[in-house]
């Protein structure tokens, strides 16, 4: 990759209808605020979830502002309303001398892949996928089933009913990862605690489950997770981004004790108005994360090599119990810390067939 010639030399390291790409498209105020330091701009196309989804998209987003602002760097982005402006999106950025463009989501790999090929002097970056052999795309991506495993186990002690409910959007790699973590680790708990907590929603040997077939909060979202609160299901991890809120509406309607496992980032933070029935989070590292990959691009030190978030780089996490901290067993934080000390070191294995 040549050198780019930039106004100071720096250190360190998307929903529109059809094809409109928001702001930085003229002489108005970029996404970022801070005053212009480099010629360097990042850019991001959101997956179908929106920016303000609460979730991955809007993570990712943070993180590019955050690098922009340590950058003095101009920003844009494009939402995408569904899967028809992924290819389009991208190009209209592209368009707009975007320097980095960084896809958020598995499901952008194929119009990332294309774009890609047809601008090699662009560089990308693509959160949630690892299916890209290019000079220039870094893959981002997060190993959640471990921080899943320890949800899944923290759920199992937590339970009343004996009985705990996960379920997905799209039944894609990204989310099934969360959801096959989740039901090991109430595997485990059952193992170790001689108990019979069964797992709604998801069967890691059949990988058959509940999905919605989108990552739209709606009727049908609820519809699913009323089914998981109909067999007893007593703590609920939705998977795929603004479902949760559908989720959260159905548990706060059943009133009956029932919480909910955000994904991503920490729900009882991201999302004050449930944070009543917020136990815990599967957490991914997305925001720090974009904002390296951002900085090295723009230092002149992309990579192709492929970022793996894990509990060991603190690139996924579980969230704490925060309101639910009194309500837990009192030895189950102790039991968790020493889980995740095994998944490091490689003593207690978390398998998934969403990373194999």
């Amino acid at each position: 990759m040549t050198s780019r010639t930039r106004q100071v030399v720096l250190s360190g390291l998307a929903l529109v209808g059809t094809m409109a790409v928001l702001a930085g498209c003229s002489a108005a105020p970029s996404d970022t605020a801070s005053a212009k330091k480099t010629d360097f701009r990042p850019c991001m196309v959101s997956d179908a979830g929106g920016f303000d989804d609460k979730s991955f998209n809007q993570l990712g987003y943070e993180g590019m502002l955050d690098a922009a602002k340590e950058l003095g760097a101009d920003t844009n982005k494009a939402e995408s309303k569904d899967a028809t402006v992924y290819d389009s999106n991208i190009e209209q950025l592209i368009n707009q001398n975007c320097n980095m463009i960084i896809t958020v989501g598995f499901n952008l790999a194929d119009a990332t892949k294309k774009q890609a090929a047809a601008n090699p002097d662009t560089e990308f970056a693509i959160i949630d996928d690892n299916s890209i052999d290019a000079k220039n795309v870094k893959p981002i991506t997060f190993d959640t089933s471990q921080a899943a495993f320890l949800a899944g186990y923290a759920a199992a002690s937590y339970s009343k009913t004996g009985v705990v409910g996960t379920f997905g959007g799209m039944q894609i790699p990204t989310v099934t990862i969360f959801m096959d973590g989740f039901a090991d680790g109430v595997k485990y708990y059952n193992e170790k605690k001689n108990k019979d907590v069964k797992v709604v929603g998801w069967n890691v040997e059949t990988g058959k489950g509940s999905f919605t077939g989108g990552f739209e909060a709606g009727t049908q979202a609820k519809s699913v997770a009323q089914t998981l609160l109909d067999q007893d299901a007593d703590v609920i991890l939705p998977v795929g981004g603004p479902i949760y809120q559908s989720a959260a509406e159905a548990i706060k309607d059943a009133n009956n004790g029932s919480v909910l496992i955000g994904a991503d980032s920490d729900l009882y933070e991201a999302d004050p108005r449930y944070k009543d029935i917020a136990f815990t989070s599967v957490m991914k590292g997305m925001r720090p994360a974009v904002k390296d990959v951002v900085e090295q691009a723009a230092d002149d030190k992309f990579s192709k090599e492929l970022y793996v978030g894990t509990l060991k780089n603190d690139g996924v996490g579980i969230a704490p119990f925060h309101d639910y901290e009194s309500k837990v067993d009192s030895g189950l934080q102790d039991e968790l810390d020493t889980i995740k000390s095994g998944i490091i070191d490689g003593s207690i294995k978390v398998e998934t067939q969403s990373n194999k």
